[in-house]
């Protein structure tokens, strides 16, 4: 269980959400991974839970966050526990081709863009 930050994070991203983890491990940042495999329905106990317990979050999907996993722990934030959040997952642009790691980088949604995230969360 983190104490500092919860990475709610959806297929792939969850293996870079839990590379992005022992990254910040490293730097003394205690995060806690949820593997958030339905969205709708939203596990809501196990996440308000940890998300009023480390009081930041940051939501990991590999593709647009309009819509998806952020826009649904957003809701879930403004009506049960607001907290400081980010978002992981391809902003508001049009898709280009590439290897699934170039792909990653340039959408930023591999562990550095992650482990990111989390530095300018706290």
């Amino acid at each position: 269980m983190g104490e500092d930050v919860t990475i709610c994070a959806c297929g792939y991203e969850v293996h870079e959400a839990l590379k992005a983890a022992d990254v910040l491990a490293e730097k003394g940042i205690s995060a806690e991974v949820i593997d958030v495999y339905s969205v709708k329905p939203l596990d809501l106990p196990t996440l308000t839970r940890s998300i009023r317990n480390t009081g930041h979050v940051i939501t990991c999907e590999e593709h647009s966050i309009i819509g998806g996993l952020g826009s649904a722990i957003a809701e879930l934030l403004s009506t049960r526990c607001p907290v400081w959040m980010e978002m992981i997952g391809v902003k508001d642009r049009f898709g280009q081709s590439g290897t699934f790691p170039e792909l990653l980088t340039a959408y930023e949604l591999d562990c550095d863009a992650i482990v990111e995230a989390v530095d300018t969360l706290l």
